[in-house]
């Protein structure tokens, strides 16, 4: 008597949910990147800033001189075909500058937003998910904060931090922390009255299962958009606080210490102001018109 065929292997229910969740990720990816492409405004931001990026990354290789090199008899020379953005009043070949600069601007906005996000975001988390006197208290000292503008926040903090570079990059961090806890709070304070969030208390989880396992990941679209506007902000403060004097000192190729000393000689010499200067702003419109696409894409409501 012949046996009966074995029945298929069935995947077990976990494997099931776990590929589904793959599957739907894989389809979100793909339709937020399909949406970003159909943007020109976003794909001319991505690829400003990808030039950016890479002259940054590649400047001892793309620097036709030394940044920090000085040549006292070719100082204050327009452009030219030996110096395309000419020279700075130490002679030193101002192209060069700007590229190294955007190295160093690059990584000050980069690391000022972690800051940011690593303090702000659960700051925002645990007070508008325990609300209470403890987000009265906290929400206070927010509005204290956000009572400044952020160039005068940025200074105070520079001054009582001492000027530099790593204290530039702590008080521009310190400066985006209120937006983001503002930002964070009003997105926990919508999603905790979910019906998910209700199912997940009522099946035992705790507070902080329930706030990283079901609410911190349904805020990370807005938190992806605002870190991309943001870090246009923390370098355009870093450029403030440089062209005051406050942050990142001379010799230093960053540009708003040039922009600093070249005010000097904006008769004599303007190119020493206008290249760093449209460095600078060419950097944030990069930013801002990713960010404003990636919103776009992101943004649930405008799917199809």
């Amino acid at each position: 008597m012949s046996e009966a065929p074995r029945p298929s292997a069935i995947p077990a229910p976990g494997a099931v949910l776990a590929a589904s969740r793959a599957a739907r990720s894989v389809s979100a990816g793909a339709l937020v990147w399909r949406r970003l492409r159909r943007s020109r405004s976003a794909v001319l931001g991505l690829g400003i800033l990808l030039v950016f990026a890479l002259c940054g990354l590649f400047a001892p290789w793309l620097a036709p001189y030394d940044p920090y090199a000085s040549d006292l008899e070719n100082s204050l020379k327009p452009p030219s075909p030996r110096h395309p953005l000419g020279t700075d009043e130490l002679g030193r070949d101002v192209l060069s500058r700007i590229l190294y600069g955007a190295r160093l601007s690059l990584v000050i906005g980069t690391i000022a937003v972690a800051i940011g996000v690593a303090l702000g975001v659960p700051v925002g988390l645990t007070s508008g998910y325990l609300g209470g006197r403890f987000d009265l208290v906290v929400q206070r000292g927010i509005d204290v904060l956000l009572a400044f503008p952020s160039t005068i926040l940025a200074i105070l903090l520079v001054t009582i931090l001492g000027v530099g570079l790593v204290n530039v990059m702590i008080a521009v961090g310190i400066v985006s922390v209120p937006t983001y806890a503002r930002l964070v709070r009003g997105q926990v304070l919508s999603l905790k009255e979910q019906e998910f969030v209700d199912a997940a208390r009522a099946l035992g989880a705790g507070n902080l299962r329930i706030i990283f396992r079901h609410v911190l990941p349904n805020t990370l679209a807005v938190l992806i958009v605002q870190t991309t506007l943001q870090v246009a902000s923390a370098i355009l403060s870093a450029a403030a606080l440089g062209f005051l004097g406050l942050g990142v000192q001379q010799p230093t190729a960053e540009w708003g210490a040039m922009l600093s000393t070249a005010r000097q000689y904006i008769q004599l010499a303007p190119h020493t102001l206008l290249f760093p200067g449209l460095a600078i702003m060419l950097t944030v419109l990069g930013f801002n018109l990713f960010g404003d696409g990636l919103r776009d894409a992101l943004d649930p409501r405008l799917r199809v």
